[in-house]
């Protein structure tokens, strides 16, 4: 399925705007050791899903294909971590290596097949995939639990020194979130990110070009793989419990707001979207009866008057500014 989403390769020189978004984060993070452990979960939450939104936008964003079963590799991360943790003593940080390896050679036996699908149809063999996996977390009672869940996970913790307290956990989610949209700059803007852009634009154009489609979008699936992985075993260490519910459609569905509302194809897009779907329901708490109708009427409102995102609006700043400029 193609995007629609413009997307462009930022030159490599820093500026001072690109400082802003991880001031924000940080910034955010800072508020968030000052407030109640509430709100300090809501805000954990909110980076779990900015990594998990982070890799979904390498595959739908940058590559312009579409996922709905990147939740089937955060279960596998969170299911992996609380296993090993909680029955076999690993360290949280190994745990999670390792269920990030398990997750990318299971996106590359299941993407090589599934890739060359396109539009609607790799669309749906994507939800099968979550699906499948869903059902196999509600089934499989004797490694899952079912229905009853994990529970007993540790803390995030390496080396024996363990991150106890929400708040310490709320700074290491905050770093690795930072990290995630680090590693994600870096790659767009090196030449596999080029390659991605040109499969988004056109996959025949790209074809002509030398791009080995297949490669790339491989590539790219099991990078998504690698975030929802590592998102799914730091919910399992941040909750310190892990059950199927957690990796239903509802995941599916939020992390697309999450992405379409941030900006799909921008790099700071699906942190903006994770944020703002995550803590506005919370702030709208007040209104009681009248909160989701509030919270859909400000998410349409965005959507409407935002059609690239929230950080698609920078830009569209600037090429106004830039056609003022030529108009004086």
């Amino acid at each position: 399925m193609t995007s629609h989403a413009t997307i462009s390769i930022e030159p490599v020189g820093v500026r001072w705007q690109s400082m802003l978004p991880p001031l924000a984060v940080l910034a955010l993070a800072g508020l968030g050791l000052l407030s109640s452990d509430y709100v300090v979960t809501v805000l954990g939450f909110a980076f779990i899903y900015a990594i998990f939104c982070t890799g979904l936008n390498f595959f739908m964003g940058y590559t312009g294909q579409a996922s709905f079963g990147q939740s089937a590799f955060a279960a596998i991360g969170g299911y992996g971590s609380a296993i090993l943790c909680a029955d076999y003593g690993w360290e949280p940080l190994l745990a999670l290596l390792f269920t990030m390896a398990i997750s990318g050679v299971a996106a590359v036996f299941v993407g090589y097949p599934t890739l060359r699908l396109r539009g609607h149809y790799l669309a749906m063999a994507t939800f099968a995939l979550g699906l499948i996996v869903y059902e196999i977390s509600i089934e499989w009672t004797s490694l899952t639990q079912g229905y009853m869940g994990y529970s007993g996970v540790p803390p995030l913790g390496i080396a024996g020194f363990d991150l106890v307290t929400v708040k310490q956990q709320l700074v290491a989610l905050a770093v690795v979130a930072l990290f995630g949209v680090f590693v994600a700059a870096r790659l767009r803007q090196s030449r596999f990110g080029r390659a991605l852009a040109s499969i988004a634009g056109s996959e025949p154009a790209a074809r002509a070009l030398g791009v080995d489609i297949a490669r790339y979008k491989l590539i790219a699936f099991v990078i998504g793989a690698l975030y929802a992985s590592a998102a799914g075993s730091l919910f399992a260490h941040f909750v310190g419990f892990i059950s199927p519910e957690v990796f239903g459609v509802t995941m599916v569905v939020q992390s697309f707001a999450m992405l379409y509302l941030g900006g799909i194809g921008t790099m700071w897009g699906p942190t903006i979207g994770a944020v703002i779907v995550s803590v506005l329901p919370e702030a709208l708490r007040g209104l009681k009866e009248m909160q989701d109708i509030a919270y859909t009427a400000i998410l349409i409102f965005i959507l409407i008057f935002a059609p690239r995102g929230l950080a698609g609006l920078s830009a569209l700043f600037k090429r106004d500014r830039a056609q003022t400029r030529e108009g004086a």
